[in-house]
């Protein structure tokens, strides 16, 4: 993983609506990836679009495990 590619996301639990920080590894591409809420451990599913042309980070939408 490079550090130039690790970027800081803050966004709200789609549980408990408290605020997150959740970091981003851009260098893996489009991808889906579960983290926990850090503050009510619950299983949140963050799903990374990455741009085709530059690389760019395109969008990242958080949403409930049960709605995988």
């Amino acid at each position: 993983m490079h550090d130039q590619r690790l970027i800081s996301w803050q966004a709200h639990c789609p549980y408990c609506d408290a605020m997150n920080d959740i970091d981003i590894d851009t260098s893996q591409g489009s991808h889906i990836t579960w983290v926990d809420c850090q503050w009510c451990c619950a299983p949140i599913v963050v799903t990374v679009t990455i741009s085709l042309f530059d690389d760019s980070l395109e969008s990242v939408t958080l949403g409930r495990d049960d709605d995988a």
